[in-house]
């Protein structure tokens, strides 16, 4: 292993740490707190949940790779920034799926709308469904595309976290997901986006070479 990639590695376990350290504290002390403040404002955002569901959001990223791919085939070739926001929605759409089939079930917690109206914010393992809120879906989901730019063009890293964190904001203020889905789903997207544009970037090294 090299420096840069031992350094690189020492930094994400750092920020692994970091994230359930926050998550830990968040799902115990401010989960349930800040949705019963953002419930009055969550019914204002109602509509904006409907147009930006999961489902919307995998299909346009679907049809953007088709259209990638079919860029590739008749022309023979696609833009270093097309080929990035290829590499972004495949493994978008890879990090949603296994948010939603893997870690949704295996942690089982109920969304904002069930606890502000009574239900027990637990984690009830391995009973969960697609439907359970942590981690949050979304954030899987723009994370990995986010975090597949971020390595294709680090100098776009604090513009396109802002933009990631915007996301967020928006999905505790809508009361869709709590703070701690929102954390731990970014957390797994960027990772996934990192790790997968690491791998295709050594792909394409590899072809050049």
């Amino acid at each position: 292993m090299t420096q840069a990639r031992a350094k690189a590695a020492r930094l994400w376990i750092a920020v692994m740490l970091a994230t359930a350290v926050a998550v830990a504290f968040s799902f115990k002390h401010l989960d349930v707190p800040v949705a019963m403040a953002m419930e009055p404002l969550s019914h204002h955002l109602e509509p904006l949940g409907r147009r930006l569901a999961g489902a919307f959001l995998l299909a346009a990223e679907a049809v953007i790779f088709l259209t990638l791919a079919i860029t590739r085939v008749v022309r023979g070739r696609i833009s270093p920034l097309g080929r990035a926001i290829a590499a972004a929605c495949i493994s978008s759409i890879c990090a949603y799926a296994i948010n939603s089939t893997i870690l949704k079930p295996m942690f089982g917690v109920f969304p904002p709308g069930y606890v502000t109206t009574g239900w027990p914010h637990i984690a009830q393992f391995f009973q969960g469904s697609p439907d359970s809120s942590f981690p949050s879906g979304h954030m899987a989901l723009a994370g990995a595309f986010v975090g597949v730019l971020m390595r294709h063009y680090p100098k776009k890293v604090w513009p396109l976290a802002g933009v990631l964190a915007g996301g967020g904001l928006l999905l505790v203020l809508g009361n869709w997901h709590f703070l701690s889905d929102v954390l731990a789903g970014t957390f797994f997207g960027v990772s996934t986006g990192l790790f997968a544009a690491e791998v295709w970037l050594a792909h394409e090294r590899r072809l050049s070479s």
